[in-house]
């Protein structure tokens, strides 16, 4: 909401001295949010006058049509002589006032105007219009023309009311009442302490018989319809240049007379209202729903389609309006008088000022696409006290500036309502906050905002038209608290309970978050939601469980309608955007849910809101929810290690995803079982799967390795990208991660080098497990620290794994015997089961 400051001195008698932005301070200290002060005019140096066009030379030897000019400014440049002024607009002609700026003056934007040879001819100074001016658009896409009665030679920064502060203000959807120069200013008057001159207070005369025939069919939709007739408007008459101003002002353009009266009376008070052409209404007014498949031309032009739920304003025809959102093209006032079939406007004019049901309107708008003016404030809450006298405003304003009559005769039909009423303990503003307003203040501030209230320790307040969004005691409370200043708060940080603080969960799923960005992985958290096609560019089988979605109801996006059963493709998608976009060595994880379908679809039920839900109530919603394990991923892609003065580097493999799922697992206190496996997007020769023993029995948790080069392309994913995904809860479930000190031991260690020859399809895994079971208590690590192929050495077929084995006695120095017997029960073991033989 766009409010001029010199509009607001209207209804509040504002210091002189107060600036736009003292008033924003003040308005902020109270709870709008006043978002930028504009200043129009700021920059704005004259001479800028008023000047009657002489005469006007057509330049035809240019490529464009030029006007030389010659411009009568009075003595405003100091000579009397008429103004030689180029110009290339041509919506004007001689004898037209026009707004001219002369040498020496500055326009907005720092634009210094000087005498300048142009077109062969010197220009002394430039006719303007509204853009040049920073006025915006007036309708007229040209010259400024302005009345004819305006006089020569006067000041037009303050004709055209140039200079001005303009608080923008961001309005919450609760405050539908400050969307109004009479909101606002109710809000400054209180926040100076000042009286307001409520523009809705004006005498608005009884309703009786002789007004234009209105009929409600739908009372719940429309609970108050009032309808004034002004007769005899002059064709002629033009919106005078205040009110085009106001309504530039707002953010509003103008149109014409009726119409802009209208918008005027709406950004003043609140009230949206609609003017008809009585030529063009056929019969009586209605109110009612729409019936499906009713179709109607809105203003815009557009041809709509109603909905059953829609409430539509009729005449004998049918619909001529979406209620509350935007008026139909049949019954539109013109700018002229004679209407395509011949007929002749009367100037006459019915005006509708009614109260529409905000959740109908909201949906309306919604449905069509179509938000308006009206249906911004309409949704809000707009007040139903207000609609006689902004018919009565508008009836006003019509009379007085196109010189017509106002017909005797008032419609208004106004459905049964009793004033909502909150019953609220005195010093129940005194808890919310934790501060002693007392009952006086509590009175007096609910009092300033319209309330009128009864009682002593139990107050019994009565809501005013306006604020429907007061519904219940705490909305009063924040009301005085606002009032009182947020800002005088007491700053008192709660004082929690010992013993509280993160829960196991969150505690390992930071430690996982530092041990991988230690490694150098970036956190790339992305949104929860996936296309069902991304499956088959993951290359899963028809059958995978994965393939089961959870399906949105309403997404945000219709090429990803299901919740991810998977963290990789949101990480995926991650990195081919920053790849695309130059960062190609890339390192990227995420921790989060994803979302598995029950076997059996069930219906959550409605929890309660005055109270808090039992704990049964929340287990049966829970039972009906997807299961959401948390899932941590990485993926990989370019140089693991840079290149430089130190070495050559190297790219990031399938090792590197393996790693990080072992790094998880530390984090865990997990022991990871690690094997060669083949799962949907790893290459089927360099993925390992991972498994963890529950209840005695493995459990596969998860894969990494090195993604399948059909994927690679399916997904636009660099080459050799790499990654992991492990289900972080069920490492959560079986791992230890109590700390646990190293044992250090004052006794050498002996280390045992061998080299087993094993066939080049066994895991390492697998031997290495065999040497770590055999070595027995002994054994105190053991490394894999070279591969060897060489099929002239080994065989066809044949690959050599050379380990370091570390032995070590808690209590004695371990003697060569000890150490070698140890090593070769441990190559035995290897060789029995794997077929292991020691390299000669």
């Amino acid at each position: 909401m766009r409010v001029p400051l010199s509009w607001l001195r209207e209804y509040v008698d504002l210091p002189a001295t107060e600036t736009g932005r003292d008033v924003q301070a003040k308005l902020v200290s109270a709870g709008l949010e006043v978002e930028t002060v504009e200043h129009l005019g700021a920059d704005l140096k004259g001479p800028l006058v008023v000047g009657q066009v002489l005469t006007v030379e057509e330049l035809t030897e240019f490529k464009k049509p030029i006007r030389f000019c010659t411009v009568d400014v009075g003595q405003a440049n100091g000579t009397g002589e008429p103004q030689e002024i180029v110009c290339g607009a041509r919506n004007f002609a001689v004898g037209d006032k026009v707004v001219v700026v002369l040498p020496g003056a500055v326009l907005p934007g720092g634009f210094a105007i000087a005498a300048r040879k142009t077109y062969g001819k010197t220009s002394h100074g430039m006719i303007c219009s509204g853009d040049e001016l920073g006025m915006g658009d007036d309708g007229s896409h040209g010259i400024i023309v302005l009345p004819p009665e305006t006089e020569v030679g006067k000041d037009a920064v303050e004709l055209l009311e140039l200079v001005d502060e303009v608080l923008d203000i961001a309005v919450t959807a609760n405050r539908g009442d400050c969307l109004s120069i009479r909101g606002v200013a109710r809000e400054a008057a209180i926040a100076y302490g000042l009286p307001l001159r409520d523009p809705a207070l004006i005498d608005v005369p009884a309703p009786n018989a002789f007004g234009y025939p209105v009929q409600v069919s739908e009372p719940m939709g429309c609970d108050r319809f009032t309808a004034r007739t002004v007769t005899g408007l002059s064709p002629e008459a033009r919106s005078p240049i205040w009110l085009k101003r106001r309504l530039q002002k707002v953010g509003m353009r103008p149109i014409s007379l009726a119409v802009d009266v209208t918008n005027y009376v709406m950004m003043e008070v609140g009230q949206p209202l609609h003017a008809y052409d009585r030529h063009l209404v056929q019969g009586a007014l209605g109110v009612r729903r729409a019936a499906e498949g009713e179709r109607i031309v809105t203003l815009d032009g557009v041809t709509r389609t109603l909905h059953a739920e829609d409430l539509v304003i009729t005449d004998d025809r049918g619909p001529i309006g979406l209620a509350g959102v935007m008026g139909g093209a049949d019954t539109e006032i013109a700018d002229h008088d004679v209407f395509e079939d011949g007929g002749r406007s009367t100037g006459d004019v019915v005006i509708e000022a009614a109260h529409f049901d905000s959740v109908s309107i909201a949906r309306t708008a919604r449905r069509h696409k179509l938000s308006s003016e009206a249906s911004k404030r309409f949704e809000r809450g707009v007040d139903p006290q207000a609609a006689a006298a902004a018919a009565q405003r508008t009836v006003d304003l019509l009379v007085l500036l196109a010189g017509g009559t106002a017909d005797a005769g008032v419609t208004e039909i106004v459905a049964p309502s009793a004033p909502h009423t909150i019953s609220i303990p005195a010093n129940h503003p005194d808890k919310v906050a934790g501060v002693v307003y007392g009952r006086e203040t509590v009175v007096r501030r609910l009092q300033e905002i319209g309330c009128d209230v009864y009682g002593q320790d139990e107050l019994i307040v009565t809501v005013p038209s306006w604020r429907p969004d007061l519904a219940v005691a705490n909305d009063l409370a924040e009301e005085v608290i606002r009032l009182e200043g947020y800002e005088n708060l007491p700053s008192t940080l709660p004082k929690p309970p010992s013993g509280r603080g993160l829960t196991h969960r969150q505690r390992l799923h930071r430690r996982v978050g530092r041990a991988l960005a230690g490694a150098g992985y970036v956190e790339a958290p992305n949104y929860p939601f996936v296309s069902e096609q991304v499956f088959d560019q993951l290359g899963l089988d028809a059958d995978d469980p994965a393939r089961r979605v959870v399906r949105l109801t309403n997404p945000l996006n219709d090429e990803e309608p299901a919740l991810r059963t998977s963290l990789l493709p949101g990480l995926l998608a991650a990195l081919r955007r920053n790849d695309g976009r130059g960062s190609h060595d890339l390192a990227l994880f995420e921790t989060g849910l994803v979302f598995l379908p029950r076997e059996e679809q069930g219906v959550a039920g409605h929890l309660p809101v005055d109270r808090r839900p039992t704990a049964q109530e929340l287990a049966s919603l829970d039972a009906v929810l997807p299961e959401q394990p948390r899932h941590v991923a990485v993926v990989l892609a370019g140089a693991r290690e840079q290149a430089g003065w130190w070495g050559r580097g190297r790219p990031a493999d399938w090792a590197d995803a393996v790693e990080a799922a072992r790094t998880v697992a530390r984090e865990a206190g997990v022991e990871l079982v690690v094997r060669k496996g083949q799962y949907g997007p790893w290459h089927p020769g360099r993925c390992a799967e991972f498994a963890v023993v529950v209840d005695g029995a493995e459990r596969v948790v998860g894969h990494a390795g090195e993604l399948h080069p059909r994927v690679l392309k399916a997904l636009g994913l660099p080459a050799r990208t790499c990654a992991m995904e492990l289900d972080l809860d069920v490492l959560e479930e079986v791992g230890d991660d109590t700390p646990q000190a190293p044992g250090i031991s004052s006794f050498p260690v002996a280390t045992q080098d061998v080299a087993l020859v094993v066939d080049g399809f066994v895991p390492h895994a697998e031997v290495e497990a065999a040497l770590r079971e055999g070595a027995g208590e002994l054994l105190e690590a053991i490394r894999l620290f070279d591969v060897y192929e060489n099929a002239e050495q080994l065989g066809d077929g044949r690959k050599s794994l050379a380990y370091a084995l570390r032995f070590r006695a808690a209590d004695r120095t371990l003697t060569v015997d000890e150490a070698s017997a140890a090593r070769d029960a441990a190559v035995a073991l290897a060789g029995e089961r794997t077929g292991a033989v020691l390299r000669g």
